[in-house]
């Protein structure tokens, strides 16, 4: 994987994973706090899902998954753009025409291509976090057909994340107007 081209690296997800599954329930508050003042519409896809008929018990999954993206993000020490509402359309059409351009491919040409996504992406780490995360949580559930509304937005929060743009920095004006 390419530390280099990545924002969060092996260390900074090692020590978001760490310190949200650390917190309590108050701390774990404070952070949604936060996701809504910096990243809003991504907490809005959180909290959409109830209405998409996920279970209170499922969306935690999904929000832990939430907690350690942004948690991440902030670890990374760099100013994130707000993701958009189109931002996240964007990202989920995409993810969405790459998973069906995989579906009816050999096992073993559609793992290819599945190794060659993870191996590409901008995030691996956190892209591959997400998909053990998610690979886990269905090993431990009663599947729904809702599942997979929770499955695309866990995977949308890292695409979204990877493919954000960083704000451009201020540069402040070598020469100052002069006071009369």
């Amino acid at each position: 994987m390419k530390d280099a081209a990545c924002r969060i690296t092996a260390p900074i997800l090692a020590t978001a994973i760490g310190t949200v599954r650390s917190m309590d329930n108050k701390r774990k508050e404070a952070l949604v706090d936060e996701i809504h003042k910096a990243q809003p519409n991504m907490l809005a896809s959180f909290l959409v899902q109830s209405q998409l008929g996920v279970s209170y018990e499922k969306m935690a999954f999904l929000l832990e998954v939430l907690l350690v993206c942004f948690q991440a993000m902030k670890q990374s020490n760099h100013a994130w753009a707000l993701i958009t509402e189109d931002d996240q359309a964007r990202e989920m059409a995409r993810y969405v025409a790459t998973i069906r351009f995989g579906e009816g491919l050999a096992a073993a040409v559609h793992a290819d291509l599945v190794k060659q996504y993870i191996d590409q992406h901008p995030e691996p780490y956190l892209f591959a976090f997400v998909q053990t995360e998610t690979n886990d949580w269905l090993q431990r559930i009663a599947p729904e057909k809702s599942d997979t509304q929770v499955m695309l937005a866990a995977a949308n929060f890292v695409n979204c994340i990877a493919f954000a743009k960083l704000p451009k920095p201020v540069v402040e004006s070598a020469t100052k107007t002069k006071l009369r």
